[in-house]
């Protein structure tokens, strides 16, 4: 381990699935006061907020959960049950620790998730969809897990919402007939105390349902 603490510069240069685990293992245990808290970190308030705001409801999966603070968020906002899933094994038992999920689910989203077609009524991902982590492919995989009709509410970092190529993404499965009422909000990532270069930076919102 290294003696360093873990900061965003690190999780943006993620480049493999591994990479993923021995950052997050690392940084699970002081993720909340190293980063969100010193940070002014405000992203997951704002999907919280969103997926409620358009009639989200549960069973809802938090997607790339980390230490959970998306899902207190909806739990403050009365949704539930909510089930979370991660890469990081650590990262979970962190977010197990506030007592706000039915259940923990390790996984890789590329590599699919080990749950049943139809299983939830929302979808919600703060902080996952951005540099080094995930690109729009599993959406395929979190269209198969929610049920018609489900609400999803998906954070994407803006720089890379147009790098990787969401846009496109989203268009071929309106035309396909997937999903319904796409919207896109753009927030600021972090709030008035944030400081360093990336205090400025800003993630797109995704509302959409399931077709």
């Amino acid at each position: 381990m290294s003696t360093k603490t873990p900061g965003l510069n690190d999780a943006y240069s993620l480049k493999s699935p591994e990479d993923s685990r021995r950052l997050y293992a690392e940084w699970a245990g002081d993720y909340d006061e190293s980063f969100a808290a010193r940070e002014d970190y405000q992203l997951h308030i704002h999907t919280a907020r969103a997926f409620v705001a358009a009639g989200g409801q549960g069973p809802v999966l938090d997607v790339g959960a980390g230490t959970g603070l998306c899902g207190a968020v909806l739990c403050d906002l009365g949704v539930g049950p909510i089930d979370a899933t991660d890469i990081s094994g650590e990262m979970l038992t962190q977010a197990m620790r506030k007592d706000i999920y039915r259940d923990a689910i390790e996984a890789d989203i590329n590599e699919g998730i080990p749950v049943r077609r139809d299983s939830y009524s929302g979808i919600v991902s703060s902080g996952t969809f951005t540099h080094g982590h995930v690109g729009p492919e599993p959406i395929d995989e979190l269209l198969r897990i929610a049920r018609h009709g489900a609400q999803f509410a998906l954070s994407i970092n803006s720089d890379f919402f147009r790098e990787a190529g969401f846009a496109d993404k989203f268009r071929q499965l309106e035309r396909d007939h997937r999903i319904t009422n796409l919207k896109l909000h753009e927030v600021r990532i972090y709030g008035d105390l944030a400081s360093g270069p990336n205090k400025d930076d800003t993630a797109y919102i995704a509302l959409f349902e399931k077709a």
